[in-house]
């Protein structure tokens, strides 16, 4: 190759092109991948926007009760997500927070992240009075969440299951739910959770 009449070499301006070519093919393989894959980045988006959601409307409640509380508030070495300190009741949607916080004198309250926020009052140790705040909640079961019994069937095992069971069935999960396989971080994080909680009641 020559040098053009300008002074700058041909190698150089054949580089630069080659440059831009390759930024140009880069741009168009995101545009493309973007196109081919929207549905799985739209449903992720919409699992970690439902506990934001849930946090409002259990924000929304407690302030229309007029209950003061705390938000991301330390229990017993556990973030919880809402701290009542006038009734000393620990809010949290996680079930090892709650396992671990029922041994402390603080009252733990475990709520799913499908639990409409107004249903909350039920599940809480004090009587609350009846507010009318978003959709009307769904009638729920009589009996309070087992976070043991909703451990083993996170896994999809029966509270009869043996370790090996739980280690089995844990296994198959990850692969299921893990963020680097196009998994959602908070559902490996319950797998996680429930993997280790029902392995300390496992047979």
């Amino acid at each position: 190759m020559q040098a053009d009449p300008g002074g700058v070499p041909a190698w150089l301006v054949f580089g630069l092109l080659l440059g831009v070519a390759g930024s140009l093919v880069v741009v168009v393989l995101f545009l493309v991948a973007g196109k081919l894959f929207p549905a799985k980045r739209r449903a992720r988006g919409v699992r970690e926007g439902g506990e934001e959601r849930r946090r409002a409307e259990i924000r929304e409640y407690l302030t229309a009760i007029d209950e003061s509380f705390a938000e991301n508030h330390p229990v017993a070495g556990q973030d919880v997500a809402f701290y009542l300190p006038d009734r000393g009741v620990a809010i949290t949607f996680d079930a090892r927070a709650f396992y671990r916080i029922e041994r402390s004198p603080t009252a733990p309250v475990l709520v799913e992240h499908e639990l409409p926020g107004a249903a909350l009052g039920r599940r809480l140790p004090f009587e609350t009075p009846d507010v009318s705040v978003g959709p009307e909640p769904e009638p729920e079961p009589h009996s309070p969440v087992d976070p043991t019994r909703q451990a083993f069937a996170e896994l999809g095992l029966r509270e009869t299951a043996t370790v090996d069971e739980v280690k089995s069935a844990y296994r198959a999960r990850v692969k299921q739910v893990h963020p680097d396989h196009g998994g959602d971080k908070e559902e490996f994080k319950r797998v996680r959770e429930a993997y280790t909680l029902a392995k300390q009641h496992a047979g």
